[in-house]
């Protein structure tokens, strides 16, 4: 499974690096964080060790549905569907839709995390 790695920086920061990379004054480096948080508190709350848990469920059991990892996880799905979209908005997870089901992929399982 593939690692990603993740950045803590304030919001201005990360701002004002954006801008750089669209005006072409600066090129990221390999091995600089593709993901953004502007404090640990809020990627303490994505990369909950629940929320890593269940990218872990999901890499491992490769679930066909919704239902399928709600069952394998104990959780509901209305939650459980809140909580992918969240992991899938910062591309942690894939949602793929395969006929009337929603597959979840999970794209990343390790996370390496540097703070500036």
């Amino acid at each position: 499974m593939k690692k990603i790695v993740i950045g803590i920086m304030p919001q201005e920061k990360i701002r004002q690096r954006m801008l750089a990379i669209a005006k072409g004054e600066y090129k990221p480096k390999k091995g600089e964080p593709k993901i953004w948080f502007t404090s640990m508190k809020s990627m303490a709350e994505v990369l909950s060790d629940k929320n890593r848990d269940l990218l872990h469920v999901i890499a491992n059991t490769k679930p066909e549905s919704m239902q399928e990892l709600a069952k394998a996880t104990n959780r509901q799905p209305s939650n459980l569907s809140r909580t992918l979209k969240t992991l899938e908005n910062y591309g942690f997870v894939e949602l793929k839709k395969k006929d009337k089901r929603v597959v979840p992929i999970a794209k990343v399982t390790e996370f390496e995390i540097h703070a500036a």
